[in-house]
């Protein structure tokens, strides 16, 4: 029986290579920020420990205090609210689009126009899936409620809207994964685009214990002073993790296209299949993840393909079911009612560069199997 895993990792001899350059002391993590902040069309870029890392140097650059307030999709990983939390804010949840999974802008927008409070600081956009949400609309709505946007784009990585790569565009933070799925141990990081050079220095500042150090200098400086400025982080990626994501970048615009050649084919071949429907592409998509909705008995028909070597998973599940936000904020499980209509029928299935053409009608043959035993 055929093993497919819902991820894989590509690793060759650049990998190898960039690492070893890393282990002979250059300077990798300066190497990517440069080639990342090209690739994404982003003067102000910088690497972090792991993308959680991005989204809580986000907040604290952004001056988030207790009692603040940030807008969120009730469809997002939970590290979403939970850095807001960490300050003692609130994170307010908004129900979802239907169509593309992402934040409804409709319901955002009427949150808004009721809450007038100087509270309310900001939103933290997730771009489900690999495919933005509609980003003309949200920058005016900013623009409208003076609000500040942190796009979460763990899953956009390459992604584009009007043919600008998300990043490039004009939230004041984007936040970026090299292990979008959290399933890899082998390398982490993340990554961060800013606005502007005043944001720069900010979180450069603070992901470093917002620490100023002294330099060696033929004046007399001595090198092992410093001072600290403010409270700090400590969010440094390494140069080794740096050289293992800057290979990956380099190979990041190949499995978008394989991603999108494994698409067409599930989206050719399910076509049409009982008790399945296909994700819809709104807008520019690189299927990050390529999630498919089951009309009745999830559960049951992810346990079969299982069985049959076919490894499924589910993102996400709604942020107002987890017993945490549900008992602080005394949430009730039909407060958000299409997320949770969501929740109930999608499921994820394999769609990684390291499926070959016979893994993906394997995927395909298997679950029209499935959905043929639906009653």
């Amino acid at each position: 029986m055929k093993k497919i895993p819902l991820f894989s990792l590509q690793i060759d001899n650049k990998e190898l290579e960039s690492i070893k350059e890393a282990l002979e002391q250059k300077n990798k993590r300066a190497e990517l920020e440069k080639s990342f902040g090209k690739y994404i069309g982003c003067p102000h870029s910088l690497a972090t420990s792991n993308e959680t890392a991005s989204l809580h140097l986000a907040m604290t650059t952004i001056d988030l205090k207790r009692g603040d307030k940030i807008l969120c999709s009730v469809n997002s990983y939970p590290n979403v609210p939970e850095v807001v939390r960490h300050f003692d804010a609130e994170p307010i949840f908004v129900d979802i689009d239907s169509d593309d999974f992402n934040i409804d802008l409709d319901e955002l927008e009427k949150i808004l126009s009721k809450n007038k409070s100087k509270k309310l600081k900001g939103a933290i956009i997730t771009h489900v899936a690999g495919q933005p949400t509609d980003l003309d609309r949200l920058y005016e709505i900013a623009r409208e409620y003076n609000i500040l946007i942190i796009e979460d784009a763990s899953n956009a990585m390459g992604a584009t809207f009007g043919g600008h790569k998300i990043g490039s565009l004009e939230a004041d933070i984007t936040t970026f994964s090299f292990n979008p799925h959290k399933r890899f141990t082998t390398s982490n990081g993340g990554m961060m685009c800013l606005k502007n050079e005043e944001l720069e220095e900010r979180a450069r500042l603070l992901q470093s214990n917002a620490m100023i150090r002294s330099e060696w200098d033929d004046k007399g400086h001595l090198g092992y002073i410093y001072d600290v400025v403010d409270i700090g982080l400590e969010y440094d990626m390494s140069d080794l993790e740096a050289a293992f994501n800057l290979a990956q970048l380099e190979k990041n615009d190949t499995a978008i296209e394989r991603r999108r050649q494994i698409a067409a084919i599930y989206h050719r071949e399910l076509a049409n299949t009982p008790h399945i429907e296909l994700p819809k592409e709104v807008r520019d998509h690189i299927y990050s993840l390529f999630i498919i909705k089951i009309d009745k008995n999830r559960d049951s028909f992810a346990r079969e393909l299982y069985k049959r070597g076919i490894e499924v998973g589910l993102h996400y599940i709604p942020l107002h079911l987890l017993s945490y936000y549900k008992q602080k904020y005394s949430l009730r499980i039909n407060d958000f009612p299409k997320a949770l209509r969501n929740y109930q029928q999608i499921l994820s299935i394999p769609i990684h560069a390291g499926m070959s053409d016979e893994d993906v009608y394997y995927v395909v043959e298997q679950i029209k199997e499935v959905a043929k035993s639906r009653v």
